[in-house]
């Protein structure tokens, strides 16, 4: 399928209300390129773990908005006074939750061992900081600074906790969920796009690859033969003497396949999510493609069964 030129965005930003209570307030003091990365993530242009840093996924993400909507590009310079030109008028970009002790009883330790993995009823978050680091899509350094004060790695029921806001964008009664019509794997690039079935861009994401070159996989046309939320994982050990000896692990965040997997048709590939969302954008998979968890989770609910996958 060839490349359908990109020519609007789906998204506005009257889109997106302050949440219950709070109110709006102007970018927090970690800086503007934070502020910059909240935008661009809520409209589906994703820079992976967020951290407040000008970079490679930003420049990526930054430059295709601009491309989508026809405007020039911020240069490095220009770019931490960029946010509030690019999208004015948007200002509920954090929001304050409490630490409670459903989250505090969710914590779990992982074994090492595969047998000890293959006991657990769920691979969860190992910490409270590696939980709310994922739900607010920031890297664990980001999410100190926004709290500094916070007793960090598990803070006591009742702390408050400031996250980067996202909320669910608005859909009228009735009206359909928006589905991607294809998928498009850039290897060089390191980044899944999807687009409807006018060619419309509807989301961005940075993806790890496969390590190795002879487990790339080819140039071409494939389709997405299954969408499973909270997949299981089989793992298989390599030695011999493991003879045909497998486990089984729960689902959950850390999950080797994280919390989506979206099957291929070419056999043994797939989508999915990681434990190690940081590492997104790397040449370190085993073949798939790797997404951070929470974007694993937004593709998955973009396609369907049978969705055009190009890799390219």
């Amino acid at each position: 399928m060839k490349h359908i030129v990109i020519f609007l965005l789906l998204t506005s930003c009257a889109a997106f209300a302050a949440p219950p209570g709070a109110a709006a307030r102007l970018p927090h003091p970690a800086g503007n390129i934070l502020a910059l990365q909240i935008c661009l993530d809520r409209r589906g242009f994703s820079v992976n773990a967020m951290d407040g840093r000008c970079g490679r996924k930003t420049d990526v993400a930054l430059a295709t908005y601009c491309a989508v909507r026809g405007i020039p590009f911020p240069t490095r310079r220009q770019q931490p006074n960029a946010w509030e030109s690019l999208f004015p008028g948007e200002t509920n970009l954090f929001t304050t939750i409490l630490v409670t002790p459903e989250d505090r009883r969710a914590i779990v330790r992982i074994p090492r061992d595969p047998a000890g993995k293959a006991t657990m009823t769920a691979m969860g978050y190992q910490s409270l900081l590696e939980m709310y680091a994922e739900r607010g899509r920031v890297t664990e350094a980001t999410l100190r600074a926004l709290n500094p004060k916070v007793r960090w790695p598990n803070p006591p029921v009742g702390s408050a906790i400031e996250l980067p806001y996202f909320p669910q964008p608005k859909r009228e009664k009735g009206e359909p969920p928006v589905l991607a019509d294809v998928l498009r794997v850039s290897l060089a690039r390191r980044e899944i796009t999807a687009f409807d079935s006018k060619g419309r861009l509807l989301a961005l994401f940075p993806c790890s690859i496969a390590a190795e070159k002879n487990k790339l996989p080819p140039s071409g046309e494939i389709q997405v033969s299954t969408l499973i939320p909270n997949p299981n994982y089989t793992y298989k050990p390599d030695a011999p003497s493991a003879g045909r000896q497998k486990y089984i692990y729960p689902p959950g965040p850390n999950n080797p396949v994280g919390l989506a997997w979206i099957g291929l048709t070419l056999p043994t590939y797939g989508i999915h999510g990681t434990p190690w969302p940081e590492q997104i954008g790397r040449a370190e998979s085993h073949g798939c493609f790797r997404l951070s968890n929470w974007n694993a989770v937004r593709l998955r609910e973009l396609c369907d069964i049978g969705t055009s996958v190009v890799i390219e």
